[in-house]
């Protein structure tokens, strides 16, 4: 009640809110503290008994908010910690964490550029760049930054689907052939639900065999699309990932485009997790072929480390997106204002709202330059070197798959003392499941580190370490594997 626009509320504004900036700031420095904990670990059970998180008819002092403040961080995961390995997004940019909050100051919305004059320009420019750098002549094509990679995909889904039949706008599913997409074994889960999402089905998203090292086999590929076309379906699109979420692997993308070319079918790559590399002149060769692409999901608040969330869809045609989603709303896209319409991008969005995602990403890219990412993006991938070459030969430790590993994970699975010298056999086998999900749950009570663990086909659970964090050293790798073995010696 006593804070703007409250009348004569600067004073208590101003002193509430340098309160709420020195709670952020002790915070920001916490979590850079390898000597404090990455999580205050409690069990859901126990944080609703402990605290009062209910909502009431009467406000709170600004005492009591202040303490909701302290209470909510002390709980909350420090992603920026050196020693969380959880995610795919980890770190914490600081001109980034400065652009995040200018962006909910202004408060504004994406969709014109009447109300969003600034962020609709660097929208353009930054998608430009992006789309220079998968390599389409001049920057050419259009884009758009969405709420995550899930619904990056979906978005090339739809166009691709529109592209072929543009009659699906209007007339729905029910007016064209049944339709079949294809995507590795390995590919990120959003395929599906994509396809589910948009009334295509799951059951029309096959599965291409990958090969050990989880990089889509191309002869199985062109196989499953002639399969698919004797049964009358319609190959529309063909999504390969650069980055697999699990093994980091990046499909082999000249070949799959020279069948995508052949077949008439839309190229669709998901690097989401392996976008990042394109900036590095050391690792984008992995991604060669992307160029030949007619769609792009690439996840700046992965590898980049841009706060939450910044994903990015590019097309290669320009005024795809339009077609297929403009709704002409008049209240918003009137056609008689006095500024060049071409600016107002609301209208080939999928959403009506949308948040200021672009000006974190620009900001950082402003502070760091082009080759300020490209160090921070290969030291990540000399520390998973690093981790590869410490572990591959240790004792108690077996690599999920042979060799130096593409992208920043590296699989491999701990074998406590009491495995070490036992046959491979299926007691072997589900003592080893247990393994990976006891160690991750001590780290996490007591709050040292954590690192994700998944079983995969039919290998059992493993961890799957990667590193996205700058502020990571060769000391947290050390610290990892010894975490590992002090929580693991006894199972």
């Amino acid at each position: 009640p006593d804070l703007l626009p409250t009348c004569n509320g600067e004073i208590t504004t101003m002193s509430f809110l340098q309160d709420v900036v020195d709670i952020l700031l002790q915070y920001v420095v916490k979590s850079f503290d390898r000597s404090t904990k990455v999580i205050d670990f409690h069990y859901p059970s126990e944080l609703l008994q402990e605290y009062n998180w209910e909502l009431a008819d009467q406000p709170q002092t600004l005492e009591e908010i202040l303490l909701n403040c302290r209470t909510t961080l002390k709980y909350a995961i420090k992603t920026g910690h050196p020693r969380y390995f959880n995610q795919l997004s980890t770190g914490l940019d600081m001109v980034g964490l400065a652009a995040d909050w200018l962006t909910s100051a202004a408060n504004t919305n994406m969709f014109t550029y009447e109300i969003a004059p600034v962020f609709v320009l660097l929208e353009y420019v930054t998608l430009r760049k992006m789309r220079e750098m998968v390599g389409w002549p001049g920057g050419c094509g259009d884009g758009i930054f969405s709420p995550g990679g899930a619904i990056s995909n979906m978005y090339a889904m739809l166009i691709a689907r529109f592209k072929m039949f543009p009659e699906v706008k209007e007339k729905g599913m029910a007016a064209i052939p049944r339709l079949v997409a294809f995507t590795s074994e390995h590919s990120h889960f959003s395929v599906k639900k994509g396809a589910a999402a948009l009334g295509i089905g799951t059951d029309s998203v096959i599965l291409i065999r990958c090969d050990e090292r989880g990089k889509m086999i191309p002869s199985d590929l062109e196989r499953r699309i002639v399969e698919a076309k004797q049964k009358g379906f319609v190959p529309f699109l063909v999504s390969a990932t650069a980055g697999t979420t699990v093994y980091g692997a990046f499909d082999p993308l000249i070949a799959i485009a020279d069948i995508c070319k052949k077949y008439k079918i839309w190229m669709h790559v998901d690097g989401a997790w392996g976008g990042g590399l394109l900036m590095s002149r050391k690792h984008k060769w992995k991604l060669n072929g992307i160029e030949r692409a007619n769609s792009v999901t690439w996840n700046p608040h992965k590898m980049m480390g841009v706060p939450l969330q910044c994903s990015a869809l590019l097309v290669r045609e320009e005024g795809l997106m339009q077609s297929c989603n403009q709704m002409h709303a008049s209240y918003l896209f009137q056609q008689d204002k006095h500024y060049d319409l071409s600016y107002d991008t609301g209208d080939k969005a999928l959403q009506c709202g949308r948040h200021v995602d672009v000006f974190k990403l620009w900001l950082m890219w402003r502070a760091k330059g082009t080759t300020g990412f490209e160090a921070q993006i290969d030291k990540c991938l000399e520390l998973a070197e690093y981790l590869y070459n410490k572990i591959k030969n240790r004792e108690g430790y077996e690599m999920v798959f042979d060799g130096k590993p593409q992208h920043t994970n590296v699989c491999f699975w701990y074998i406590p003392p009491s495995l070490r010298g036992m046959e491979d056999s299926e007691e072997r086998t589900s003592r080893l499941m247990k393994v990976a999900p006891v160690i991750k749950a001590r780290m996490m009570e007591y709050g040292t580190t954590m690192v994700s663990y998944q079983p995969l086909g039919d290998k059992v659970n493993f961890f799957r370490m990667v590193i996205s964090n700058p502020a990571a050293t060769h000391q947290d790798i050390d610290f990892l594997i010894d975490e590992i073995e002090r929580l693991g010696q006894d199972l």
